[in-house]
């Protein structure tokens, strides 16, 4: 899988010798991420063979070999099986994995992102201040939802970032924050909110092979006010206009949390007949992407592509599905970045974009203390992209 050809060109020293820790929940991911890994260092590796500043630069696997078992009574502990002291450690999390379970007085609990949070602080805990970096990966930012108080309600989202970083936490990298605005709360700290736009446009132009990407035959769309920083990216890089919907809510009532929306307004140029890609941070229920969906169908746009970080599908596939049937929803992407259903693979409607190439450049750049601001910027990727796609050389790859 791992190409040597396209390994970044990274001349400093390491920070420390590298090490991974995939969390319950993500271990698939991770096991990919090192497999790049492995495969553009066992190059360089022949180049700094004999230096010191190198030592331990090539491992059979940069997984470090963790264990997180349960008391009886639900209690649990983080374990390190093998020595962290000087190491650079990166730390992958997915609080999104509710397919993993333990035992709680002989119930089966599947985990939710609060036990998931838990486990990463064990791990640090475990860690004991011997590692030379900490770096947390979170794809998902756990409770990025609740980022903001509008009454007497918590702060989860700071207040988990400020524990971080008093745990001795150098680095956040996160994946489309709910509100970047969050990481105010560890203002001297490192904090990276990463966009998959890279990833989307490939899954996209790898699986729909007559897509025409001018103003006139397509158009990107964001669901609401939120999102309107993605969508005016994606719109400037690919050359296409854009348009956003304002949900019209009920402050008067209060259901599952939230105020009820009544209405979506759209704000934006004619879509009718154009294909609409509609770019969202998460898909949760469903429900918004259908009804912003359903919105554009009534004003006649062709094909609708709805595109999201995290497909959480907190209500199942079958909203989804019979938006599909409905001719509403042509296809959904997602990426790989949280926990996916296994049956979403077997749907013909989805399109999964695997993250763990970006995620492994990523590492191996930070291990090197080299610049990542390439990498958070795709803007010329997705040029040459484009230019190949237009030119009928684009097909399914790694």
């Amino acid at each position: 899988m791992a190409h040597t050809h396209d390994k970044r060109n990274l001349e400093s020293i390491p920070v420390g010798s590298l090490g991974v820790i995939a969390l319950e929940g993500c271990r698939g991911l991770a096991e990919m991420v090192d497999e790049y890994l492995l495969g553009w260092r066992e190059d360089r590796e022949n180049e700094h063979k004999n230096s010191l500043a190198f030592s331990g630069y090539m491992r059979d696997s940069y997984l470090l070999d963790v264990s997180l078992p349960r008391f009886g009574s639900g209690e649990g502990k983080g374990v390190i099986m093998e020595s962290v002291r000087g190491m650079d450690l990166f730390l992958i999390v997915d609080v999104c994995n509710y397919s993993v379970t333990y035992n709680m007085f002989g119930d089966v609990n599947h985990m939710s992102p609060d036990d998931h949070y838990q486990n990463l602080k064990r791990i640090i805990a475990a860690v004991g201040g011997k590692a030379r970096r900490i770096t947390v990966i979170m794809p998902f930012l756990y409770e990025s939802r609740q980022h903001t108080r509008a009454s007497r309600e918590s702060l989860d989202c700071a207040i988990a970032l400020q524990e971080l970083v008093n745990m001795g936490v150098d680095n956040i990298i996160t994946f489309d924050a709910h509100d970047p605005r969050v990481q105010n709360a560890i203002p001297l700290n490192g904090f990276e909110t990463i966009q998959a736009s890279y990833q989307f446009i490939k899954g996209l132009l790898s699986r729909v092979h007559d897509l025409k990407i001018e103003p006139e035959h397509m158009m990107i769309v964001s669901p609401d006010e939120g999102g309107m920083s993605r969508a005016i990216y994606m719109a400037n890089v690919l050359g296409l206009d854009m348009g956003m919907f304002y949900k019209r809510r009920d402050y008067t009532q209060v259901v599952d949390g939230k105020n009820p929306i009544v209405a979506h307004e759209f704000l934006g140029s004619d879509v009718k007949g154009k294909d609409v890609l509609v770019l969202d941070d998460m898909i949760a229920s469903g429900e918004s992407a259908i009804d912003v969906a359903r919105e554009l169908k009534k004003r006649e746009a062709g094909r609708i592509f709805i595109a999201a970080t995290f497909g959480l599908f907190s209500k199942g596939l079958e909203p989804i599905e019979k938006a599909v049937k409905d001719g509403v929803i042509t296809g959904v992407l997602t990426t790989n970045l949280i926990y996916q259903k296994p049956e979403l693979f077997r749907k013909p409607w989805y399109i999964s974009c695997d993250m763990s190439k970006y995620l492994a450049y990523i590492i191996d750049t930070l291990n090197h203390d080299s610049s990542i601001s390439d990498l958070l910027n795709p803007n010329q990727r997705i040029q040459a992209l484009v230019a190949r796609y237009k030119a009928g050389e684009i097909e399914e790859e790694a």
